[in-house]
């Protein structure tokens, strides 16, 4: 049964929360300020937080600056997930994957589809990692960004729970980057 092993100590992480918006002003950031608050509520460390438009290239690099940043173990971006023209961020992000987490999506639909129904398939939420960097892309809801953090990424990145987290794998994530890719 999944739960906390209180006998493990808490390890924090260094998070990056990164809102994709033409239109949000950091007081206007619900979204950001959501991960943001939860990230220091479970005892996390905020790094680095920015808001970039809506734009393929300023996303990568927002990402990317990040990735080479050694207090940056995990990038929450929050906003252009969705259908429209200017929703970018997946395949901003997507071809820049190591590895893909293709469960985080199906996770992250499953706790949406309770709250929102079918519209959670107008989502492209998705993960992976870049070099030893957890990416996780998120909808520009706030409710989405509470799913998201609630319902997967305050129990995975909490050394203590078990049966396994990312914590725990962090020292190993760049094996594959030793040997070449797979």
């Amino acid at each position: 049964m999944p739960g906390i092993d209180e006998r493990r100590p808490f390890i924090p992480v260094g998070f990056a929360v990164l809102t994709v918006s033409d239109t949000r002003s950091p007081g206007e950031d619900k979204s950001g300020q959501t991960l943001s608050d939860r990230i220091e509520a479970a005892g996390h460390r905020l790094v680095r937080r920015d808001i970039v438009r809506d734009d393929a290239e300023a996303i990568r690099k927002a990402v990317l600056g990040w990735v080479a940043d050694g207090e940056v173990d995990a990038i929450l971006t929050t906003g252009g997930t969705g259908f429209t023209g200017r929703d970018v961020t997946p395949e901003a992000l997507e071809p820049l994957f190591d590895k893909r987490m293709d469960g985080f999506a199906e996770v992250f639909h499953r706790i949406s589809y309770d709250k929102i129904g079918v519209s959670t398939i107008q989502s492209r939420a998705t993960a992976g990692l870049i070099g030893t960097t957890f990416v996780f892309v998120l909808p520009g809801s706030p409710g989405a960004c509470k799913d998201a953090w609630d319902g997967i990424l305050q129990a995975q990145f909490d050394y203590r729970h078990m049966p396994c987290n990312f914590v725990e794998i962090m020292p190993r994530l760049d094996e594959h980057l030793k040997r070449g890719k797979s």
